[in-house]
């Protein structure tokens, strides 16, 4: 029989204990009709067995799936990627040009769970309370070692060979050790509650004609910031807060500045002003490296102030004013002392060839400012009157550009928007609304700044909902064996 082009319905796992085979048509909405093939389950499954299907294939559903296999064995627990499992790993949370293809494991740099929380421009209210003391970035660290990986730290946690890949392998490795299934080109398109308690989960192969339905006693979604967690989560009866992008670079309109492609500065001082923002946000002021690209400007400085300002820029449509200190460690006086003694001791030599070491920038963007300025490289220092040195200092602790857009590269978004963390129980990760559905990762209204916060926030939330999930299916399993032992041997 070539079962390719059919639809199928089975209990997940069990299709081998089947006694009856109806076959039924169905629409196929404007295509050829197809068949249904039910098989029905007489044969009843193994005692206590329970199912937990994990929708998602990130960091947070597959570190939630070890946990709950490893705290309860019995639990059949399987995860759908619609892609290739742990994908996101490589791309995400790496700045353009900054740290191509390392891994931000999690973030050393805050061992105060309520400083770590000031990270998270959507959650850093909510977790400043258990979430992080249930498993931090120490414990991340923990389990990573655990399981062979070496890490190294510079505030940004990574492993030592620096290879997102190292990760990745760990990951499905232990997974795979465990006992969780992995299914891989399907889509979770539909979940519902059942009179009993438990979900009817319906998954589709897009390439294919094909269809499961899926009974699972467990459902942790975990699909990131696609929209078919939202809707998903919807169809369960959650609300979700509009999804906008996060972490994104930003597109400059200025011809010169594009001129200084890949040219970096170690640390500035930024701060994003919006039309119709008119109260102090002081999140919109940010200090750290940037990096001018070929489209405008990038860097975590950069990256920061679009977390923070992810609503404010879409409602603005991703205009505004971003106003750059190039000298956050100098004031304007010092700079002006510095410019004068300069041109006293180089009266005769041309500006565009000498300027104050104080400013520890590189020449190319010295040249920019001259030409803000409207000073000739070729000028003597000896030509450059008072005010105009001003303006120079000026225009280096203030030096504005017109954002006109987001960045062109995808690989840095983050999603700020999902399920209302009001919505779920951060010491469970379980829903207000039914019991055994849970939620993990980017899909809640969660999201924090470069340096590998959302990386922590995937792993704390997998590993809280696979531990909730867990200790509940092996205290069922235990229960049912106890009634049979009961049954069997009485009391």
């Amino acid at each position: 029989m070539n079962l390719v082009p059919q639809r199928f319905i089975f209990r997940l796992g069990f299709a081998s204990q089947t006694s009856s085979l109806k076959v039924n048509s169905i629409p196929s909405h404007g295509r050829r009709k197809l068949s249904t093939i039910t098989f029905s389950l007489a044969a009843p499954k193994q005692s206590g067995e329970e199912v937990l299907v994990v929708v998602g294939g990130g960091a947070a559903g597959i570190y939630g799936a070890i946990k709950a296999k490893t705290l309860a064995p019995n639990l059949k627990v399987v995860v759908i990627e619609k892609a290739k499992p742990l994908s996101k790993v490589t791309t995400q949370f790496v700045c353009q040009n900054f740290w191509r293809g390392r891994c931000n494991v999690t973030n050393g740099h805050c061992p105060d769970n309520k400083i770590l929380a000031e990270h998270y421009p959507r959650g850093h209210k909510e977790f400043r309370g258990s979430f992080f003391h249930t498993h931090g970035p120490m414990d991340t660290m923990s389990w990573f070692s655990d399981h062979g990986v070496a890490l190294k730290e510079d505030g940004r946690v990574y492993p030592t060979s620096n290879s997102s890949s190292t990760i990745i392998d760990c990951l499905m490795s232990e997974a795979k050790r465990s006992g969780v299934l992995l299914q891989t080109g399907k889509v979770v398109t539909g979940a519902s509650s059942t009179a009993d308690g438990k979900f009817a989960v319906k998954l589709e192969k897009h390439s294919l004609d094909y269809v499961e339905h899926v009974e699972a006693d467990y459902l942790l979604i975990a699909s990131g910031s696609s929209k078919q967690g939202y809707n998903l989560a919807t169809q369960l009866g959650h609300s979700i807060v509009e999804p906008v992008p996060s972490l994104f670079t930003f597109k400059i309109a200025d011809l010169k500045l594009a001129e200084l492609s890949g040219v970096t500065f170690p640390k500035v001082k930024a701060k994003l002003q919006l039309e119709g923002i008119q109260k102090n946000i002081p999140q919109l002021t940010q200090v750290g490296p940037m990096l001018v690209t070929h489209w405008g400007l990038s860097g975590p400085v950069v990256l920061r102030l679009s977390a923070w300002g992810a609503r404010y820029l879409s409602s603005s449509d991703y205009k505004g004013t971003l106003c750059v200190d190039f000298t956050p460690d100098l004031h304007i006086e010092d700079l002006k002392s510095a410019l004068s003694r300069h041109k006293s001791q180089f009266l005769r030599q041309k500006v565009l060839n000498s300027y104050p070491s104080e400013f520890t920038v590189v020449k190319r963007f010295w040249k920019y400012i001259l030409d803000c300025e409207g000073i000739c490289g070729d000028t003597l220092w000896s030509s450059i009157s008072n005010n105009l040195l001003f303006s120079v200092a000026s225009l280096l602790k203030d030096c504005a550009f017109s954002v006109k857009g987001k960045g062109q590269f995808k690989d840095e978004f983050v999603t700020a928007g999902g399920v209302p963390l009001s919505e779920i129980y951060l010491d469970t990760m379980g829903s207000r609304i039914h019991s055994h559905l849970y939620f993990a990762g980017e899909v809640l209204n969660v999201d924090g700044i470069t340096g590998g916060f959302n990386f922590q926030n995937a792993w704390t939330g997998g590993y809280i909902a696979g531990t909730s999930i867990g200790n509940l299916a092996g205290v069922a399993y235990n229960r049912v064996n106890q009634k049979l032992y009961t049954k069997t041997f009485g009391s």
